[in-house]
Parts: C-alpha cells; sequence; structure tokens
C-alpha cells in the first residue's frame, strides 16, 4: 500500500481494492505505530478522517467521485482547520480552535480527501530544522538522530514514512525544498499568488505561499491542481488560469536548456552533494536537455535581504498575539503592560522573539531606510537576476542545501550558521518564483534533492521536467528501512 502513487490509490478505490476508511485505517494505524518516535503530527484526527472517509465512500459507489475521493492527506498545523485546533506548533496558540477553514483545507475537503491531522513545524514557520517547536523536534526518517528540515518538517516526514500519502505545506524561504530535500521526497513550492494563502497564519506575508509534498512529481500535480486558483477572500492571489498539471507530464524535454547557475557551487557547498547533483545534470543531458552556466550575481544578497524583510513582516503579524482576543494569555496581569508583555513574553519561543525584535529594530524609525528599504531594493535586483536568466534558459536547476541534514541540536546556539543553510531557497520566495525540490541520490548516506525553478506560473513545465527524471530514475521509490517494510 505505502508504494502506490496517488493515481493507483485511486484507481484501487474505483476498483474496489480497498475502501477509503480502509485506506485512512491503514495510515492511521501507521501513525499510532510510528509517530512516537518521529514527533511528525501535533494532533491526530481520527474521527473526522473515517466520517471523511466514510463520504467518500458513498460518493465513489454512486460514480460521483473524483481522482482525489478518498485519499487522506496531512496539513502543516498553520492551516485554519474548523473546530480543530491550529496551533503554528506554538504555546501562544496551543488552545486555538480554528472556527473556518483555510482556502486550501475547503478545497482539498470538496475533492473529497479525508484530513488524517496536523503536522508538526518550527514555531510560527521560523526555522530550518523543525526544532523550534512547542511540541518538540521532528526526527528525520532516515536517521531519528538528525533533523527534516523545517519549517515543514512534520509535513516531509509524514510522506517520507508514509504516515500520509500526501501533505501540505508552505514555504517562506524554502520551507518545502529543504525539507523535502532532506528527507528524500518530492515537495512543490508554487508561484507567489498561485495558490491561495486565505486561512493559513502568516509568517511573512509578501514571502509565504502554500504547496505540496508527495512521493513524485505525479502526484504533487495532482494535488497543486485541486489548490490553485485565485481566491477573492486572499488580496495576494492571482487571478491566472490553472492548467492541468497532469496533461504534459510525459511531453519531452528534448532541446530543453537547464540554467546552472555557478553561484550555487561555490565555497560552503558540501563536495559529495555537488557531486549528486552534477550526476542528476548529466542524466538530463542523456534525456537531450542542454546544460547552459548562467551567473545570478546577487544570490549572495539573498540572506541578508530576506532576514530583514521576513522579521520585519513577522513583527508585524505577530503584534496580533497580544494575550487579549484569542491564545495563551499570562496568569493574572497587574496591569494591561504586564498582560501583553508576559503573554507575549511566554507564549513565544526564542526564535520567535529573535526574528520579531530583528524586524521591529528593521522598522523603527531611523532605521528604516538603512535596513527595511534598502533590502527591498536588493530584492529587485535578485528579481531582475532571475529574469535575465530565464532570456536565456527554459529552466534553472542546482543545490537545495550546501548540506545534508545535520544532528539535532547542532546548531541550535548558533543561529547564523541556520540561517546559511537557505543560501539556495530564499531568492526564489524573494522573487515570487516557483521551486520544487526531487530526490537526486543520497550524500553522507542522506537524501540529496535536486533544486528545479521555474519562471512564473511555469509549474507545469517543472513537473514535467520533475517527473521525466523520475521516470529514468528510482530515488524517489526509496524508503528508510525503518519505515518502508510494510506492504
Amino acid at each position: 500500500m505505502i508504494n502506490k502513487t496517488l493515481t493507483e490509490l485511486s484507481a484501487g478505490l474505483k476498483d474496489g481494492d480497498f475502501s477509503s476508511v480502509e485506506l485512512s485505517q491503514y495510515f492511521l494505524q501507521r501513525i499510532a505505530k510510528y509517530d512516537d518516535e518521529l514527533n511528525a503530527f501535533i494532533t491526530v484526527t481520527e474521527e473526522q478522517a473515517l466520517a471523511a472517509a466514510n463520504k467518500a465512500d458513498e460518493a465513489i459507489a454512486a460514480g460521483t467521485a473524483g481522482v482525489l475521493t478518498g485519499i487522506p492527506v496531512a496539513y502543516k498545523d498553520l492551516f485554519c482547520t474548523d473546530g480543530i485546533r491550529t496551533s503554528c506548533a506554538s504555546k501562544m496558540l496551543d488552545n486555538f480552535i480554528a472556527p473556518y477553514n483555510a482556502t486550501v483545507v475547503e478545497k482539498l475537503t470538496a475533492a473529497g480527501m479525508p484530513m488524517l491531522g496536523k503536522t508538526n513545524m518550527d514555531e510560527f514557520a521560523m526555522g530550518s530544522s523543525n526544532e523550534n517547536s512547542y511540541y518538540g523536534a521532528v526526527k528525520n526518517p532516515w536517521d531519528l538522530e538528525r533533523v527534516p528540515g523545517g519549517s515543514s518538517g512534520g509535513s516531509a516526514v509524514a510522506v517520507c514514512a508514509k504516515l500520509a500519502p500526501v501533505s501540505l505545506g508552505t514555504d517562506t524561504g524554502g520551507s518545502i525544498r529543504q525539507p523535502a530535500s532532506l528527507t528524500g521526497v518530492t515537495g512543490i513550492k508554487p508561484t507567489y499568488g498561485r495558490v491561495s494563502r486565505y486561512g493559513m497564519i502568516a509568517y511573512a506575508s509578501s514571502l509565504d505561499q502554500g504547496g505540496v509534498f508527495a512521493s513524485n512529481a505525479e502526484d504533487c500535480a495532482l494535488v497543486l491542481a485541486a489548490i490553485a486558483g485565485f481566491d477573492a477572500k486572499d488580496s495576494t492571489s492571482v487571478e491566472h488560469q490553472v492548467p492541468d498539471f497532469s496533461a504534459t507530464l510525459n511531453d519531452s524535454i528534448q532541446g530543453l536548456k537547464i540554467g546552472v547557475p555557478k553561484e550555487f557551487f561555490g565555497e560552503g557547498l558540501d563536495n559529495k552533494i555537488a557531486t549528486v547533483i552534477q550526476e542528476a545534470l548529466q542524466e538530463y543531458t542523456k534525456l537531450g536537455a542542454e546544460i547552459i552556466d548562467i551567473s545570478l550575481p546577487n544570490t549572495h544578497l539573498a540572506i541578508p535581504s530576506y532576514y530583514v524583510i521576513a522579521p520585519a513582516e513577522a513583527s508585524s503579524n505577530l503584534s496580533r498575539f497580544d494575550g487579549v482576543r484569542y491564545g495563551y494569555r499570562c496568569e493574572d496581569p497587574k496591569d494591561l503592560t504586564d498582560m501583553y508583555m508576559r503573554s507575549r513574553g511566554e507564549g513565544f519561543g526564542t526564535e520567535v522573539k529573535r526574528r520579531i525584535m530583528t524586524g521591529t529594530y528593521a522598522l523603527s524609525a531611523g532605521y528604516y531606510d538603512a535596513y527595511y528599504l534598502k533590502a527591498q531594493k536588493i530584492r529587485r535586483l535578485i528579481s531582475n537576476d532571475f529574469k535575465q536568466a530565464f532570456e536565456k534558459v527554459d529552466v534553472i536547476m542546482g543545490p537545495v542545501s550546501p548540506e545534508t541534514a545535520f544532528k539535532i541540536g547542532a546548531k541550535t546556539d548558533d543561529p547564523i550558521s541556520m540561517y546559511l543553510a537557505d543560501i539556495y531557497t530564499l531568492s526564489l520566495n524573494l522573487a515570487g518564483l516557483p521551486g520544487m525540490s526531487i530526490p537526486a541520490g543520497k550524500a553522507n548516506d542522506m537524501p540529496v534533492g535536486l533544486q528545479i525553478i521555474g519562471n512564473y506560473f511555469e509549474e507545469a513545465k517543472m513537473l514535467n521536467i520533475a517527473h521525466q527524471f523520475q521516470q529514468a530514475t528510482d530515488y524517489h521509490k526509496q524508503l528508510p528501512a525503518q519505515f518502508g517494510g510494510e506492504k
């Protein structure tokens, strides 16, 4: 069962090989068996999953089912889910029950997908290792002593360890692509505005974008088609036609021009990862693609730019968590100021506080022009780099992360080192471009992802390119021994 694609699961449901209830029970049993050691889920919604599965079985029996009907899904715990805790992995929202569904949840519920639960994450999506959760660190299924990447680590691990066939995450600076790379699954971050952000608790509003984790590009295409599209409830949503992402998966990539930025292969990149990426690029040349050396000269400015813009937006977005309306409130405050200070001081974790303070400083009088405004100008330069590159090439490829999954606790006391791990992913979010990570091999006995960067709204092309690689290789089929033995 765990080796079946979404297409195969859909066919099995329609042929009566198994029911949605049986399928949901199967994954719920795997969660019960394995999640104590992985810590991928914050909340498991067994009752809701089985009720939705029953409805899905009725739709299948009536012949009104779609391709995703009856297939379970898991959501990162910052997507609002009506009547179910939505915590953002923070003490601040530990008691928050969402009163409505996020648009993506609404869409997948309408498609007939039962919800298995809400996955663990870095608190308020701030982190690259999934160690910043109020509910504890998530473990990498390939090595339980290592991180899975963040901030969507729980969603990546749920797919990697086959606790769910598909999951949703968010990507603000690499938070889908990086954990996908570190756990050996496929993850796609769409163009900014392609997927509605309504009901997605914001970290940095101009950077956040929801996306998909799955075993392969074909599965990602099916789910992305269901969640993409304009949403009037989201002011950042773009009115742009949503193609059938599955229709072009098998198109030839003969003559494809792949740009490889020299800046992605400089100092700091593990040589073993560089070798894996080069071998993946050679595989593409066998499929008829042409490799072209390019330059993205402002790549080195992505980290300082991002770590001004994102914390600035975070300081604004998180100002609403004040102990007044909802969320955590301190006990016995002396006065209003004491309530604000203690509620926020006790409710937020260390990394969240660090970014709020950084962002507030960058936006303060006397520093706005020196930091925030300058960072926004750099953002334009980074975007222009990509624009010029896409005049010469069809797609850009390179590593996702400069290193494989590191040991839990190895960088806890060195946040700057943690930030530097995002060097290859941040620039996409600053430019609003789509990107994805696909399994490309291993280095240091841990998975390595190949990053595919597309032009605006060219997710279909990216998925086609990824699918062709996965037709020629089997890296995406490899499972951690401890979690892949069951059939």
